[in-house]
């Protein structure tokens, strides 16, 4: 199973609609990077036609084209979604394209946030190097890899979905669904990993929710 596939399985099976558009930006905007082709796709095409046009002239020797109605279309598409068109060197770029149709998604997810726990997630996702780890090779001897289990409580913190269904610690204390009680909890098992201590009190309550 590759990093990105990996990651994408284990999305938890309940997420709002600005979660499910927070794991679509990319890493940098604080998402997954599971990007959607229904995003994708205007920018790319426009990109591609900017990038054509001289090779374009040149097939043509001179002659004048033909109007493309398609293009012009989805530039005026494009201008009254998000305004000016890129221009120069630019307009071949496709990033350029895609860049302030990101910027419009990650202000949404910033802007549904209704909850301090939510809003922190996502500010804490736009930190710097808070996304390194889905960038690393999955290389089992360096200890690079995670097991599912592991990304699961990684994706859902990111996210600030719900780590599994409320229940109690066993040092007594009430455990809600997003498991904070049990990140300072005083009784972790020794022999548990740091990252599976945090939430291994919770395991059996969120594989009740079909959790991957």
């Amino acid at each position: 199973m590759t990093c990105s596939s990996q990651h994408f399985h284990a999305l938890p099976t309940t997420l709002s609609d600005s979660q499910w558009l927070q794991a679509s930006l990319p890493i940098k905007f604080g998402g997954h990077g599971i990007r959607r082709v229904t995003s994708l796709a205007l920018p790319a095409f426009l990109a591609s036609a900017e990038s054509t046009l001289l090779l374009q002239d040149e097939i043509l020797g001179g002659l004048q084209s033909l109007p493309d109605e398609l293009v012009e279309s989805l530039r005026c598409r494009w201008v009254s979604s998000y305004g000016p068109l890129p221009s120069g060197q630019l307009a071949s770029k496709q990033s350029s394209w895609d860049r302030p149709g990101l910027l419009v998604d990650s202000t949404a997810v910033e802007v549904s946030q209704t909850s301090p726990f939510q809003r922190a997630s996502v500010l804490a996702a736009h930190a710097i190097h808070s996304g390194d780890w889905l960038l690393a090779l999955p290389i089992t001897a360096c200890r690079l890899r995670l097991d599912d289990e592991a990304v699961r409580i990684a994706v859902a913190l990111r996210l600030g979905s719900e780590l599994g269904s409320p229940h109690s610690c066993r040092c007594g204390s009430s455990v809600d669904a997003r498991s904070t009680r049990v990140q300072t909890c005083s009784q972790p098992s020794a022999k548990a990993p740091r990252l599976k201590r945090v939430c291994q009190p919770c395991s059996s309550h969120s594989s009740k929710e079909g959790a991957i």
